[in-house]
């Protein structure tokens, strides 16, 4: 478990739930939200993907992946003492990778520039929920888990493993957040 935290440049702390589909990343940004009184911005592929009437593209992933750093910069720059992502370009980045076996360098360098103080990495530990956007169920779904980790590392993210179901699992992230703003 990785604990370093790094500072957003104008002083935002940073917090990003990632991880496998159905991991219960965006629960936890609304309780975390409303327990903090913090802002948190929803998984902007979600939406994307689910207003298309069609299967996504190469090129609907590069704009998601350009939505996302456009947002982050606008909520990071808004004056917010914290602020919670239900995911980041990590997730997207994986996505290219796993689905087009490409991803471009601009996406790779924003990456390694964009400020986090953590990312809540959500263990596989909950039940898989289909739905109509969600693909990567059974075992892809910890082969994704453990992909998600290695980027992190990969890119020197600070991250904490999340676990645990209900209370346990809000718990777990609760005293994460609370130390990071100080709370």
């Amino acid at each position: 478990m990785e604990t370093k935290t790094t500072q957003s440049a104008d002083s935002t702390i940073v917090i990003v739930a990632t991880g496998a589909e159905s991991t219960g990343k965006t629960d936890l940004c609304r309780y975390l939200s409303t327990l903090f009184g913090i802002p948190w911005v929803p998984e902007l592929a979600r939406g994307y993907i689910e207003q298309l009437n069609r299967p996504y593209t190469y090129n609907d992933v590069i704009n998601i992946a350009r939505l996302q750093l456009s947002e982050y910069k606008a909520v990071t720059n808004a004056g917010h003492k914290a602020v919670l992502f239900d995911t980041d370009l990590i997730i997207t980045k994986v996505w290219l990778d796993v689905v087009y076996h490409q991803c471009p360098q601009w996406i790779i360098d924003a990456i390694a520039s964009w400020p986090t103080n953590m990312h809540l990495l959500c263990e596989t530990d909950l039940p898989w929920v289909a739905d109509n956007v969600r693909e990567n169920g059974g075992p892809m779904r910890e082969v994704l888990s453990q992909t998600y980790k290695k980027e992190l590392e990969r890119f020197g993210l600070p991250y904490v493993i999340i676990r645990g179901t209900g209370d346990n699992r809000r718990q777990c992230a609760t005293d994460v957040v609370g130390r990071i703003i100080n709370v």
